[in-house]
């Protein structure tokens, strides 16, 4: 017998499965690369909360010039890597976005695939009862016909 519809269309499914799979760890690897990310900047932040509350602290008690050269300097740094972790933050953001539209589009045909091979191996169902079918009618055809002899 031929090979069905559906069967043909077996390996083209496990290649878009495989394609699926990868994209899904990638946006995994991605998701969690913004975690990260995300992570660093809050620790960074909070840090930084806490040097700025540092001064609310010494300020009021009083500070020397040499203190307050060292705390600004500091505080700028602070502020540097807050800025570039935000920066750090919105790149694995778009990588993430990226990876999930491939991996949306991806999931999307797989889904594709699979509905059409359902759709063929219903098609196929079909015609064999069809084909069935005809043939029952065609021996309760001839089952009468003998009986008469």
């Amino acid at each position: 017998m031929a090979m069905s519809r559906a069967a043909r269309l077996a390996p083209v499914v496990e290649m878009a499965e495989s394609v699926e799979k990868k994209a899904a760890q990638r946006l995994g690897h991605f998701q969690g690369q913004v975690n990260l990310s995300h992570a660093k900047l809050a620790e960074l932040e909070k840090f930084r909360g806490d040097y700025q509350q540092q001064w609310m602290t010494h300020g009021s008690r009083g500070v020397s010039g040499q203190w307050l050269m060292n705390y600004q300097r500091f505080l700028n740094q602070l502020e540097t890597a807050v800025a570039q972790q935000h920066k750090s933050l919105a790149w694995h953001q778009g990588n993430l976005n990226s990876a999930r539209s491939v991996w949306q589009k991806a999931y999307a045909r797989v889904e594709g695939l699979r509905k059409l091979v359902l759709r063929y191996a219903e098609e196929a169902r079909r015609l064999e009862d069809r084909r069935e079918q005809r043939l029952l009618d065609e021996l309760s055809q001839r089952l009468p016909q003998r009986e008469q002899y």
